[in-house]
């Protein structure tokens, strides 16, 4: 059976930076517009306390002692010449002021052993003074913007407490690639309600907008948060492995070669996850995608 390819983010990296890239997770003392009532409260149904950062370092370590910490755990699984993107992965990292995030940027560039930068953040927290900061920063070097879109559907995105319209998403993936940022947009699959068909008009949605790159992942159950009560009601279902791979095989099918592909799921933390279950087993999880998928080129 012919794999179905894909343009992996491992092989754009390598070839970008002439080594092998992985990232480092930073925590910054920030939280989100729909979580301190500026536009809502409780954070997305899917989201837990840590704001998606479960696998940072605390946000009261310094920027190059989170990168360190990062580089120590995976001293003996990666090659000495390894690179690092520092992630600002939790919350949203661009509500707050301009001048804190460039400062923060400012020393993870200054670490001899970071190529890039990358900025997890929504759309609705990208005021002109902002892009015109991270503008200025990937001048310097890379910078890489992150939005997690999850979805173009507005009645489910007010079902997740999104709290932001997908034409904000549009209207800042423009505004970020007039400046010449790259633009990563992660997309949920198996959020409620939705139907194969509504997912992959996400996928279309974002191929269309100008992305640099997306991210895929299946809706996960984490405890503690508003989606554990919708689950254990009965009122949300998760996709078996199976069922989301068929949605990610159709859905790399509609992407151009282009768009780099940085994930085909993820990670839950497992001293939270309730399910699925199938993803708790990451070696099996990637011996399947390995068998069903190809890097393009390889």
């Amino acid at each position: 059976m012919t794999k179905t390819e894909y343009s992996d983010a491992g092989t754009y990296f390598r070839n970008r930076f002439g080594s092998k890239v992985y990232k480092a997770a930073i925590s910054l003392d920030v939280t989100c517009p729909n979580r301190d009532g500026t536009k809502g409260t409780g954070g997305c149904i899917f989201c837990s306390l840590g704001g998606s950062g479960e696998f940072s370092s605390p946000k009261n370590k310094s920027v190059k002692d989170q990168i360190d910490s990062c580089i120590s755990a995976l001293a003996r699984k990666v090659p000495d010449n390894t690179r690092y993107i520092a992630y600002f992965q939790s919350f949203t990292n661009t509500y707050c002021e301009v001048s804190y995030l460039e400062e923060k940027i400012r020393q993870a560039f200054s670490h001899d052993l970071v190529c890039a930068v990358s900025i997890a953040t929504r759309p609705d927290c990208l005021p002109s003074g902002m892009i015109s900061m991270l503008s200025s920063m990937n001048r310097i070097k890379p910078v890489m913007v992150e939005f997690g879109l999850q979805t173009i559907h507005e009645e489910t995105a007010d079902l997740i407490n999104r709290c932001y319209k997908t034409s904000e998403y549009d209207e800042a993936v423009s505004a970020l690639r007039s400046e010449g940022i790259e633009v990563i947009t992660h997309l949920i699959f198996g959020l409620p309600g939705e139907t194969e068909e509504m997912m992959l008009e996400s996928v279309s949605h974002v191929a269309r907008s100008g992305t640099s790159g997306i991210k895929f992942t299946c809706l996960y159950i984490l405890k503690g948060t508003e989606l554990e009560k919708m689950w254990r009601d009965g009122k949300v279902s998760v996709l078996t492995r199976d069922s989301y791979f068929d949605i990610v095989e159709k859905a790399l099918k509609i992407l151009p070669p282009d768009i780099i592909v940085h994930r085909l799921t993820g990670d839950g933390p497992k001293s939270i996850l309730l399910e699925p279950s199938w993803t708790k087993d990451k070696r099996s999880v990637v011996n399947y995608i390995n068998g069903r998928f190809k890097k393009r080129g390889t």
